[in-house]
């Protein structure tokens, strides 16, 4: 076997020691209750259901991993103190720590990691992890109460990302089994994490009380022990300017999603602080429903992209502040092709020429296109919940460049996850529009490009594809995985016109001055969880 290794430090900080009963949050000044306003309001609280790029920091509130990442994205310990794998890829060791308990007293164990493996690979629980992320998983079996043996069908490149992600986010098996709505999560789906989730008010705000047993953070956290917040708020704020108004007036100390026409408020203010970052996984990014028109003719797909002038569409809506995408990966990723860069996009008459090419030369009396006395139509229908950044202002300005530029009459829908769905069921749209933001990009691709992927909306079908998606994910190689996933970049995108990428998302915090260790998760770029956050005095 070799080892992967990693052990965990059971530091005592040398000044908690000398100050005998004091808690951190005495120490330090950190005992102030914090109040974070969110854009995005968690569709469930339970982590195995995580989907929300925006909800991620309150998932690790709650919850813990097996496995963390480091500042340079190297896997280190967290609730698994190390780990092996087998020479041929197929079999993880798992060693425990045994000092940890969840926060309705029960034991965490092997069995316990066991229930959490097999409760994902339920059917109908959710079917997107168990495809992609435990696709190759074929059992776990309990060696010792600290000891886990799980084997694979085959080698998978994405296993340890999925032990260090979200969905690995471990449960107690009293919840499991009890939970009145394991779906949703709240009060009484529990983790072993640094906080307690004991309010949710819907629509409004969800409030967590400290763990105070809790002495397990991952490898590399700021300080051991219980958290320094006694408590913390999260308000839904949706509204970009009710945010801002929070943060100023004082009626919050935190909040993400900060919008450009505001970034510079933020930054003049010398009572505020201001971080922002990249995040990783996939660009923001429309996909093209290629199983009926008009879109199942490349030449049409082609010309939505060329005909939208995207440098000129991002300045006015995010005013110098978002990052253009060439690729469906995100430039942050280590898989990023950069070869893609200024390969399409942005001429009017090369879009003008191949709507021609394609037989729709027709003009109705509103100037759209016309092909066989039908509208050249095509509709994005987005769920609510999954609207960030502003993005229903980006369908506008694109949706005017493409009627101006070349008659395209693009219709844009923002409704409820149901809706959402039922129109995707029916393949009542044309395009899908979405970001992952997955710290291994592969788990993305997987989830959006192959024939049968769990949201693949695009319906394009290739062999060739879907054979280089599945080399790089049973890959461990990362110069391996690099080459498979430029050619599959170079096909959807430059290609095959599948893709239309737009913008590398990123997440922004503004604060109070005095709201310290702020930052962000060194792999997704999304903000870090408030376990090493205070408030100084």
């Amino acid at each position: 076997m070799k080892a992967i290794r990693g052990v965990l430090p059971f530091i005592l900080v040398a000044a908690l020691a000398a100050c005998g009963s004091q808690t951190p949050s005495e120490q330090t000044g950190g005992g102030t209750s914090l109040t974070w306003a969110v854009e995005t309001e968690p569709i469930t609280f339970n982590p195995h259901l995580w989907a929300q790029n925006k909800a991620r920091l309150l998932v690790f509130n709650q919850f813990d991993a097996l496995l963390a990442r480091g500042e340079d994205g190297s896997f280190v310990p967290w609730l698994a103190t190390s780990w092996r794998v087998s020479d041929d890829g197929r079999t993880y060791t798992l060693e425990l720590r045994d000092d940890v308990t969840f926060q309705d007293g029960t034991k965490f164990d092997a069995a316990a990691v066991k229930a959490n493996l097999d409760k994902l690979r339920e059917p109908g629980y959710n079917p997107a992890v168990a495809a992609i992320q435990l696709h190759a998983f074929d059992k776990a079996e309990v060696v010792s109460p600290t000891t886990l043996k799980i084997t694979l069908k085959e080698r998978d490149g994405l296993f340890l990302d999925f032990l260090a992600s979200p969905y690995a986010g471990q449960v107690s098996p009293k919840s499991l089994k009890e939970a009145k709505d394991l779906k949703a999560g709240g009060p009484d789906v529990v983790g072993t994490g640094p906080f307690v989730l004991d309010r949710y008010v819907r629509g409004q705000e969800v409030h967590y009380t400290r763990n105070p047993r809790y002495n397990w953070p991952p490898q590399g956290s700021a300080h051991q022990g219980p958290a320094y917040l006694p408590e913390v708020t999260y308000r839904f704020l949706p509204q970009a300017a009710v945010r801002i108004g929070a943060l100023t007036s004082g009626q919050v100390q935190v909040i993400e999603g900060v919008p450009a026409t505001d970034i510079q408020t933020v930054k003049s203010d010398p009572s505020l602080s201001f971080q922002s970052a990249l995040n990783s996984g996939t660009a923001f990014s429309y996909y093209f429903n290629t199983s009926h028109p008009p879109f199942d003719d490349k030449r049409v797909r082609q010309a939505f992209r060329e005909a939208v002038d995207l440098d000129t569409v991002l300045a006015s809506v995010y005013q110098g502040t978002a990052k253009r995408a060439w690729s469906v990966v995100a430039d942050t990723s280590p898989f990023y092709d950069p070869s893609l860069e200024k390969t399409y996009g942005g001429d009017a008459a090369k879009a003008n020429a191949l709507l021609d090419a394609a037989g729709w030369t027709q003009r109705d009396a509103e100037g759209y296109r016309t092909k066989d006395g039908k509208r050249l139509t095509v509709r994005s229908v987005a769920a609510a919940p999954y609207v960030r950044d502003r993005r229903d202002i980006l369908a506008q300005a694109i949706q005017a460049q493409v009627k101006q530029t070349a008659g395209i009459d693009f219709q844009v829908k923002i409704v409820d996850q149901g809706t959402a769905q039922k129109a995707y069921d029916d393949d009542a749209y044309e395009i899908f529009e979405n970001s992952r933001g997955d710290s291994d990009a592969g788990a993305a691709l997987n989830l959006i490009l192959p024939r049968g992927g769990a949201i693949n909306r695009t319906h394009y079908e290739d062999a060739t594809l879907d054979k280089w998606l599945a080399g790089a994910s049973a890959s461990s190689d990362p110069a391996e995985r690099k080459a498979l996933y430029a050619k599959v970049q170079r096909k959807v995108v430059a290609d095959e016109a599948v893709v239309f990428p737009i913008y590398v998302p990123s997440d922004q915090i503004a604060a109070s001055k005095n709201v310290q260790g702020l930052g962000f998760d060194p792999v997704s770029g999304t903000p870090r969880g408030v376990y090493d956050v205070r408030i100084a005095a």
